[in-house]
């Protein structure tokens, strides 16, 4: 079985075209591909593309825990890039299907940069979902443990909790991160970010990424964080996000509609072992 790994500022993705695919993707071996040890090690794995009805591709996500996600704005990215690679796109935009929405995508500067339309950013407690009555999630109070903090919630096809700090650390994103996931507040768990507004065009996060962990960088989070920064007025329209893996550009629209730019990279192309194979095939 064939397979590409690209990673998007630190943020690892294997990608399999459905047509190499030679068992089918259980939770049990998408956590045994994915793990650093016992696998090839990645964020998740893209399959893709799938043929669509209505876009010119469908993609479908899968974390390292073996849950599929909505949507991954650096697994966009990449699987965009993969789709350069191979020559199904050229350097017009192109409309991908997920189950988070649909996004337009466009690869820049021969593969490096790619520019994703990652679709509108919503606050609305019933469609990121957040328990309670229905209103916008801002500066709300959770408690974690014997702590609590302001949040705020958002959705761009998958849910994210914000939460404003002074000072911002991978050590707090690990402490705090795994219990927020999966607060009851949040009953699809939450993707969670720690922000820190530098000035009215930058702020800085850590991310704590349901179903994979402590992240270097997260294209979805980039986007929710900086409309929450821009929603409450601490930030302008145009904001640079910097992670531990780098820097994504966020665009927002008056609508709150988000346009994402970062960089791929590509990493490696493989086989999976007949060895391994042996192992996965009993689990289809």
């Amino acid at each position: 079985m064939k397979f590409s790994k690209y990673h998007a500022l630190g943020n690892d993705y294997l990608v399999i075209n459905p047509q190499d695919l030679r068992f089918s993707l259980t939770p049990e071996s998408i956590k045994l591909i994915c793990h650093r040890h016992f696998g090839i090690g990645a964020d998740g794995i893209l399959l893709g593309p799938i043929s669509s009805k209505n876009t010119h591709f469908a993609l479908r996500i899968f974390n390292p825990d073996g849950s599929e996600a909505e949507k991954s704005g650096n697994g966009l990215r990449i699987f965009s890039r993969y789709l350069w690679d191979i020559g199904l796109v050229a350097e017009e935009s192109f409309i991908i299907q997920t189950l988070g929405g649909i996004v337009q995508s466009v690869v820049q500067d021969r593969g490096k940069n790619v520019q994703v339309e990652m679709g509108k950013v919503s606050f609305w407690s019933d469609e990121i979902p957040v328990a309670g009555k229905p209103r916008e999630v801002l500066n709300e109070t959770i408690h974690v443990g014997d702590d609590k903090f302001d949040f705020c919630a958002a959705t761009i096809g998958n849910p994210h909790c914000v939460i404003f700090l002074p000072e911002i650390t991978p050590a707090i994103a690990k402490q705090y991160g795994a219990l927020l996931e999966v607060n009851p507040l949040f009953p699809n768990r939450t993707n969670v970010q720690f922000m820190k507004v530098i000035n009215r065009n930058t702020i800085q996060i850590e991310i704590w990424e349901r179903g994979a962990g402590y992240t270097l960088a997260s294209g979805s989070s980039s986007s929710a964080a900086a409309a929450v920064a821009h929603r409450l007025g601490l930030c302008d329209a145009l904001i640079t996000v910097q992670m531990p893996g780098g820097e994504i550009d966020i665009k927002i629209h008056e609508d709150f509609t988000i346009v994402m730019t970062g960089s791929v990279t590509k990493v490696a192309e493989g086989e999976l072992s007949e060895e391994l194979l042996q192992i996965i095939r009993p689990l289809a």
